[in-house]
């Protein structure tokens, strides 16, 4: 967990004056690969909201989920994956309205799988079909404790449906076979970086667009190369109110203030600057020229929403436990 207090007299768009007896303190429970984000947000966050403090607890999101029904006093979830707020919401811990609560979902960016592959691409990944080939090693995280590798399975799995028109039998088959070639499963999204990049394991990463363009940026975009697949999945990053933590820690208010700073101008340039695409439509079009066009599909279309994925796919005995078995 990393403490970040900045005292600044600069005022933003969005702030809140604390008072005496105010909570002047949150802790905001994201997901594994959120680090640099969040840490850019709080920042500015805080210069418009003098005496504030966020907290930032990261990990595999469905570890977060888990943790905050054990005592994990988040104020506030920034998640990327929907079924892990609704756990939340089926243990009394948020709203079951929380979708409504912000704009477009509660989902402030958006992203989508996407590769990473190591300088001159040697191997010729391009799209999804070379991951299941022979000589290719892929890495990604453990999906069962990874909400960035729940959307790299469904987003190689919605490939398969439409490569084999719907035959189920061929689905699994393909996506048997990606992971067949990750050769170490890490529990979450940032530990398959460190495999990827400084253990220098495997040929490609398959993660969110954001954490492909993070990468390059930090670690030389002369050694790696990033390769926008054919189609994939749009990967939203929901944000609720933890209620019940709020409610008794007095932090609704700034908790509100906090998320709405998200979706204003200044929130969605930072999001955007750290490789997420935006809905605010000028800050989307100042940053146009860095996002490649693609075409995403979405859980709704392909499987029919996340009460069924969950369901069919990401409940205990599922269709992911049957392809992932005891690796």
């Amino acid at each position: 967990m990393k403490r970040l207090l900045l005292v600044s007299a600069a005022l933003a768009a969005l702030s809140l004056p604390v008072s005496a007896g105010a909570a002047d303190k949150l802790l905001n429970a994201s997901y594994d690969i959120a680090r640099e984000i969040f840490a850019a947000e709080n920042e500015a966050f805080i210069k418009a909201n003098p005496g504030v403090t966020i907290d930032q607890s990261h990990g595999g999101t469905s570890k977060q989920a888990r943790a905050i029904v054990e005592g994990l006093e988040a104020d506030v979830v920034t998640f990327n994956q929907v079924t892990d707020i609704e756990f939340l919401v089926k243990n009394g811990f948020v709203s079951e309205d929380w979708k409504n609560e912000f704009p477009n979902s509660a989902s402030p960016f958006y992203s989508f799988p996407s590769f990473l592959v190591r300088a001159g691409n040697p191997k010729n990944i391009k799209d999804w079909d070379d991951l299941a080939r022979d000589d290719v090693k892929v890495i990604f995280p453990n999906p069962k404790t990874s909400g960035n590798a729940r959307y790299t399975y469904l987003a190689a799995t919605a490939y398969a449906k439409e490569k084999f028109a719907g035959d189920e039998a061929k689905v699994t088959e393909f996506v048997d076979k990606i992971f067949d070639n990750v050769p170490v499963f890490d529990t979450g999204g940032r530990a398959a970086t460190t495999t990827f990049v400084e253990r220098e394991t495997g040929d490609v990463i398959i993660t969110f667009e954001a954490e492909t363009k993070s990468i390059a940026k930090q670690y030389g975009e002369d050694k790696f190369q990033q390769v926008v697949p054919s189609v994939s999945l749009l990967a939203e990053f929901p944000v609720a109110i933890v209620d019940k933590v709020a409610d008794a820690k007095g932090s609704q208010a700034l908790a509100k203030t906090y998320l709405d700073f998200l979706y204003s101008p200044e929130g969605q340039k930072i999001a955007a600057d750290f490789g997420h695409r935006v809905h605010d439509e000028a800050v989307a079009a100042e940053y146009k020229d860095q996002f490649p066009e693609i075409r995403l599909v979405t859980v709704e279309d392909i499987f029919g929403g996340w009460d069924k994925v969950s369901k069919e796919h990401f409940a205990e005995g599922g269709i992911l436990d049957g392809i992932y078995g005891s690796r």
